[in-house]
């Protein structure tokens, strides 16, 4: 991407500091436990017994904070990207667009939605409109998915900020209602949902791409991305099988698709994948 490196978005939130908690995982050893948290959402956080202490917000090691500055500056360039071109779709369509907060922790913190450790990826809470990452998820991108490159993060970042619209926008309470009250449909559910968010990255990279912002190859790494995180590829990668019943975030080819399409139209309303 092209980008300024510069400064911090006043909407980042760095927790980085200490040990966190839920230490034990850790990014290198958690695999097991991301690939439960992209099957089955966020939720999973809910699981823990609630005897991890909140985190102490220490000081990093300056050596981890210097390493670590130049992809702080990226998220938050990503973040406030991403928040502008939606407040910018929010303000024509006479909404107002409420900004979320992202959270970098490291090893894992409290959340609105529960216990969340690195291990797990990135996620949106919704009952404190927060995205949480750990920025140790990118190296994971790259290794464990074969999904390298910068607008392969920006395309993560983008996708947790598109389940906060889908917050403001009343979806995902109607998808929330919908999963309770049918649960025969509960998985079909959270895989549009899952595909909407695609879809919203999609477009904020084609606003991106409208204003010079893209370089070459960046579409391919969002597609890597996209593809990487599918429930078929996640499945076979994991237990050597896919279930197609059980797929709650859409399979590569989905998920691909769907981003694609947002960055194509470039319009919020291509996204509706509630009703196709």
């Amino acid at each position: 991407m092209r980008w300024t490196p510069g400064g911090r978005s006043p909407n980042l939130e760095d927790r980085r500091g200490g040990r966190g908690i839920g230490g034990p995982l850790g990014i290198g050893g958690g695999l097991v436990t991301l690939i439960l948290a992209l099957l089955f959402g966020p939720g999973i956080l809910d699981q823990g017994d609630g005897g991890y202490a909140t985190n102490s917000g220490g000081e990093i090691a300056m050596a981890d904070s210097a390493r670590e500055e130049p992809v702080v500056q990226f998220v938050s360039f990503v973040l406030d990207d991403v928040q502008s071109t939606w407040g910018t779709a929010f303000q024509r369509s006479g909404a107002r667009y409420r900004p979320a907060n992202l959270v970098l922790f490291r090893d894992g913190t409290q959340s609105g939605c529960g216990i969340g450790q690195s291990a797990m990826g990135p996620f949106y809470c919704p009952l404190d409109q927060k995205v949480y990452l750990d920025l140790g998820f990118f190296a994971e991108l790259d290794r464990q998915f074969g999904a390298p490159g910068d607008f392969a993060q920006a395309y993560v970042i983008a996708h947790e900020l598109g389940h906060h619209v889908q917050h403001l926008m009343g979806t995902t309470d109607r998808v929330r209602e919908i999963q309770q009250n049918r649960p025969s449909l509960a998985n079909e559910a959270s895989v549009r949902l899952e595909l909407q968010a695609d879809c919203y990255a999609g477009v904020w990279a084609h606003s991106a791409a409208e204003r010079g912002k893209l370089s070459p190859g960046d579409m391919e790494e969002g597609l890597g991305a996209a593809s990487a995180v599918g429930d078929d590829r996640i499945q076979q990668r994991s237990t050597g099988r896919v279930n197609v019943d059980s797929f709650t975030h859409g399979s590569a080819q989905q998920r691909m698709q769907w981003f694609s399409r947002g960055y194509e139209s470039g319009d919020a309303k291509a996204c509706d994948t509630f009703g196709s």
